[in-house]
């Protein structure tokens, strides 16, 4: 490695791209096509750095083949920030068995962390806390271990488990700070800034209020009575029902949810569930057994009774009811409801939880990913759709591990 490649390579490592692209801007061979690759990236050029990085990856001869392996490694963490997640997952584990037999321990261990995180987007957790297990943190220069702390953070958010998340984002700063990459602590401090701002709306008795992730995780683990409609659950403790593939089921619930500790009268509760402008008597027929459905399903947890203008929510041990809701209700809510689980979804299976047309579905999935609330992956059948917001995964912690060239 010439003395230049490896003083641009030093510089990336530090979090210097402009440094690094002085050094290397004007040559085009291989190693030099990398290093820029990965110094736009750094920018934020991803569409940029994503060519540069396969130019490199050709112009790499058979016989360097760390080299290659590499620049896969650099490429799909463009594609990670870029939420392209339709890259070969065979491809990233074969570069990274290379590097592991020629001895690059580190890379070969961010390969891993970047399938890790891969599996984290997609929402599987059991998965991607399988494969930590594998890592050993304590030998990783400080980088590599800010890394591996956002994506602990990272499942502890998923999980509900707000103290471990906070103990690892504090972790992860006070490594990404021994880094002194300031990439590296901006990306650790919005991280932990998440865990402070509302997660979800909490009504009771007709009030509400914005409350945050802990609080969030605090109330799940109460008594209280809960209508979660980020999740589609009813829930009392340990006691979960799940009604996401029964939208009427959990439209009735919400509705009874909304007006305890009153009653919600029948063609309230008719219009709602069924969407119905005007409600007549098959309707009130379609209600009564709707409210069965429900009543059994909840017999557990809480009472479904008759009044004389309708129905009225009694939970056992007359504890109180709390409705928990997206913090921002709007024309997609639901959607983004079913999609708040973390699991991949298909439009179908979309279509059939909420009881729509999958055209209408994929209709409000394409505007979603025009704002970028949700994004997919694969084709066809096979493409999925998932929220992309997971805590330490935006486009500053590109590659802070030194993908060293040669």
């Amino acid at each position: 490695m010439d003395a230049m490649i490896s003083a641009a390579a030093q510089a990336l490592a530090a979090g210097d791209p402009l440094a690094a692209l002085r050094l290397v801007a004007l040559r085009e061979d291989a190693s030099a096509l990398a290093l820029r690759g990965i110094a736009m990236a750094q920018l934020g050029e991803l569409v940029r750095a994503k060519e540069l990085l396969r130019r490199a990856r050709r112009s790499f001869s058979s016989r360097e083949a760390a080299a290659r392996a590499r620049c896969i490694v650099a490429e799909v963490e463009v594609a990670l920030a870029s939420r392209d997640l339709g890259w070969n997952a065979n491809e990233l584990d074969s570069a990274r068995a290379i590097l592991e037999a020629r001895g690059d321990r580190l890379n070969s261990a961010y390969a891993r962390y970047l399938e890790i995180r891969r599996l984290l987007l997609i929402g599987r957790l059991d998965d991607a806390e399988g494969l930590l297990a594998k890592l050993d943190p304590d030998s990783f220069p400080p980088g590599l271990k800010t890394a591996h702390e956002l994506v602990v953070a990272g499942i502890a958010v998923k999980r509900l488990q707000t103290k471990a998340a906070q103990a690892a984002l504090s972790r992860a700063l006070h490594a990404a700070h021994a880094a002194a990459i300031p990439a590296l602590i901006v990306e650790v401090e919005n991280a932990t800034r998440i865990l402070s701002t509302p997660a979800a709306c909490l009504i009771i008795r007709g009030e509400e209020r914005s409350i945050r992730l802990e609080q969030v995780e605090e109330l799940l683990h109460s008594q209280a009575f809960v209508v979660d409609s980020c999740r589609y659950t009813v829930r009392k403790g340990r006691i979960v029902v799940s009604l996401m593939s029964r939208p009427l089921l959990f439209m009735l619930a919400k509705s009874l949810a909304e007006a305890w500790p009153g009653d919600a009268s029948r063609d309230e509760l008719a219009a709602r569930v069924f969407g119905s402008r005007f409600v007549d008597e098959s309707h009130r027929v379609r209600l009564r057994v709707e409210v069965g459905r429900l009543r059994k399903l909840l017999a557990g947890l809480a009472e479904i009774s008759a009044t004389r203008r309708g129905f009225v929510l009694t939970p056992h041990d007359n504890n109180e009811v709390a409705l928990l809701t997206q913090p921002i209700q709007e024309k997609h809510g639901a959607v983004l409801a079913l999609l708040a689980d973390g699991e991949a979804w298909s439009s179908s299976a979309l279509a059939l939880a909420l009881g729509a047309s999958q055209r209408s579905i994929q209709r409000a999935l394409h505007s979603l990913a025009r704002e970028g609330k949700v994004q997919s992956f694969g084709q066809a059948r096979a493409r999925r759709w998932i929220t992309p917001s997971i805590p330490g995964f935006t486009t500053t912690l590109l590659l802070p591990a030194p993908l060293l060239i040669g």
